[in-house]
């Protein structure tokens, strides 16, 4: 696949979550968000905790994807976060349908390009590991 478009779905992808995340600690402490919001999304936050919660995830993952650092984990941890915003928009308040499938589709090209270390995700039954091998270790970063 071409690095460049990967690269810049990447750099999107981190810029949308940085943003959202911005944007709800904004609206967390009680200001008035600089961009434009679902009513439908933000009535499920009714506990702060959790509205805390994911915008931390999402800044954090938005910052990894943008120095593209533990690429992997920003989108094994932004899974639910991408399903959720879908499913929401599908469901309950789809005038923002169409963003949403954008962050489907730059997160599934991302996830594809990222398959080799998601593989292991989906063994239907794994063996039991070898005791007499010694484990190997996994490289932290390219």
């Amino acid at each position: 696949m071409n690095r460049r478009l990967v690269q810049f779905c990447r750099l999107l992808l981190g810029i949308i979550f940085l943003g959202a995340g911005i944007n709800g600690y904004v609206v967390f402490f009680g200001f008035e968000p600089f961009i434009a919001t679902s009513p439908e999304a933000m009535a499920l936050f009714m506990f702060d905790y959790l509205l805390f919660v994911e915008k931390s995830l999402e800044i954090i993952c938005g910052i990894l994807l943008l120095t593209n650092q533990f690429v992997p984990l920003a989108l094994a941890m932004l899974s639910p976060i991408v399903a959720n915003i879908f499913l929401l928009h599908l469901f309950v308040d789809p005038s923002m349908l169409a963003f949403a499938v954008v962050v489907v589709l730059l997160y599934g090209l991302l996830f594809y390009q990222n398959k080799s270390h998601f593989s292991g995700l989906f063994v239907r039954k794994p063996s039991a590991p070898d005791r007499a091998a010694p484990p190997e270790a996994a490289p932290l970063g390219d």
